[in-house]
């Protein structure tokens, strides 16, 4: 499987790395969290870490650690915007239950 982006995502992170120097892709995992078990974790990766597991997209890399590739494997980031909102949203197909406010979430095999 593989994590991937859709069109408007790939095109949020682009303006994020045009405005950061150094900036190489996009970091995305996980990290234990909130009453549900992990929360997302994104931000603009400046250097590859080794064990990354590395997607690349319309020309844009999406770099997963070792840790968290059981927990994201075959998610979809989009970016979405409504009203005066915007934010990824992860379409997580290993997601088995999320907490009640949303901000962490289980998967069925608890993998980590």
């Amino acid at each position: 499987m593989a994590v991937t982006l859709t069109p408007t995502a790939v095109e949020r992170v682009r303006q994020f790395m045009a405005t950061t120097p150094g900036a190489v892709g996009l970091h995305f995992g996980v990290r234990k969290s909130g009453c549900s078990g992990w929360a997302y974790v994104v931000e603009l990766a400046t250097e590859g870490r080794d064990g990354d597991a590395v997607f690349e997209q319309d020309g844009v890399t999406v770099r997963v650690d070792a840790e968290s590739l059981p927990q994201v494997d075959g998610t979809e980031i989009d970016f979405v915007k409504t009203g005066l909102n915007q934010q990824f949203v992860f379409r997580n197909p290993r997601m088995a239950a999320e907490c009640g406010c949303g901000e962490s979430f289980t998967t069925s095999d608890r993998a980590a």
